[in-house]
């Protein structure tokens, strides 16, 4: 499997420990769905502006966000392990939100970019949370995988 890893943003230090664990977390979570060393993934370490840009963009929504996933997949069919190499898709990170954030529901900030890194690759995976159903269902599946790899506040 391949992680590839992007910091394009200055205002929050970011250093190969949280990136190596959150490779880690992302190979677990796309693992536990079924996808074998044959999945990519880009993940991109971004500040409010650029995320603000791409909400804009693609949600016509002016204002910065958490996360955004991008897939490369949407309408397709996920392969699955064995399979050929599969490009998932792009997950975006604002490191300045995820800063605030934990601040806000006073949790680490290692947790925080861990739990916007699932949910975005989830995201990538088929979830959603546009009806509530799936919302619990997503969520549900986030606590699980937060809780199998041991990743408390």
């Amino acid at each position: 499997m391949s992680v590839f890893v992007s910091n394009l943003q200055e205002e929050v230090a970011l250093d190969s420990t949280l990136t190596d664990f959150l490779i880690t977390v992302i190979e677990e979570v796309v693992r536990g769905e079924g996808f074998g060393d044959e999945a990519e993934i880009s993940i991109v370490f971004v500040n409010d502006s650029y995320i603000n840009d791409l909400n804009l963009q693609y949600r016509e929504i002016d204002s910065p966000t958490d996360v955004l996933s991008f897939s490369m997949l949407e309408g397709e069919s996920l392969q699955r392990e064995g399979e050929d190499e599969v490009l998932l898709g792009d997950v975006v990170i604002s490191l300045q939100t995820a800063w605030r954030q934990a601040e806000e529901y006073g949790h680490s900030f290692r947790r925080e970019v861990a739990y916007l890194a699932i949910h975005g690759v989830l995201h990538l995976l088929g979830y959603d949370h546009l009806r509530e159903e799936d919302r619990r269902i997503m969520r549900k599946k986030e606590e699980e995988i937060l809780q199998n790899l041991n990743i408390a506040g």
